[in-house]
C-alpha cells in the first residue's frame, strides 16, 4: 500500500508506513475486506488534518479515531440500524463481571497471538460473526485501548442518530458480550493460546 499524503510535510517514510500499516489492520478487522480497508486508510490519511511530523503519536491517535469513525459509517450505510443501541440484559447475566480483557480469560499474550501471530485467521473469523456494533466496540477496547466513553463518543459520531445512545455503560455491556463470545469461541476451537 502507496501513501504518499503524509511524506508532503517532510515526516520520515518509516513514520508514514508504520501510520499507513497500523491504520490497515485496524481498517481490516472492522471491515472485514482487505481493499474496503486499503481505501478507507488512504482517504483517512489524505483527508488528515494534522502535522504527523510535530508528534508522530498524537498524529496516530487522531487517525486511528478518524478511521474508526470512518468505518462505523461505512458498516452503517453497509448494513442501517446496525448500531442502534441494544436494550440492556435482563435475567442472562452476562459471563464475566468486568469489561477488562482479562477477565475473560483471554491473556494479554493470547491476544497478541491472535492479533500477530498465527491466530490471526481466527481471531478475524470470529469478528465476522460479531455484529457490528461489538466489533467495533471490541476493536476499539481490546485493540486500540480505548475507554468505554471515548468508544461511545466514536460510535455516536460515526453511526449516526440510530447511535444516539451510545453511553460508556453500554459500551462496557457490548465489550463484555463480545468477550464472552470470545472466550468461547477459543475454548470451543480447541486452539487456544496458552498463557504465557
Amino acid at each position: 500500500m502507496e501513501v504518499n499524503t503524509m511524506g508532503n510535510q517532510g515526516c520520515s517514510e518509516p513514520l508514514i508506513q508504520d501510520t499507513a500499516t497500523k491504520l490497515f489492520q485496524t481498517a481490516a478487522l472492522l471491515l472485514g475486506d482487505e481493499s474496503e480497508a486499503v481505501q478507507l486508510v488512504e482517504e483517512t490519511m489524505s483527508a488528515a488534518e494534522v502535522d504527523p511530523c510535530a508528534d508522530g503519536t498524537q498524529a496516530q491517535l487522531v487517525l486511528q479515531n478518524q478511521l474508526v469513525e470512518a468505518a462505523v459509517r461505512t458498516l452503517s450505510v453497509r448494513d442501517p440500524g446496525s448500531f442502534a443501541v441494544a436494550a440492556s440484559i435482563t435475567g442472562n447475566p452476562l459471563c464475566i463481571d468486568d469489561d477488562d480483557l482479562s477477565a475473560s480469560g483471554v491473556s494479554p499474550a493470547q491476544l497478541s497471538q491472535l492479533l500477530e501471530g498465527g491466530g490471526r485467521g481466527q481471531l478475524r473469523d470470529w469478528l465476522e460473526h460479531l455484529p457490528a456494533s461489538q466489533r467495533v466496540i471490541f476493536v476499539e477496547r481490546a485493540l486500540l485501548k480505548q475507554n468505554n466513553a471515548l468508544a461511545a463518543e466514536v460510535l455516536r459520531a460515526g453511526g449516526g442518530e440510530n447511535a444516539a445512545g451510545w453511553t460508556a455503560e453500554k459500551v462496557s455491556e457490548a465489550f463484555r458480550q463480545a468477550l464472552c463470545s470470545l472466550a468461547t469461541s477459543l475454548v470451543h476451537s480447541g486452539t487456544a493460546v496458552p498463557a504465557v
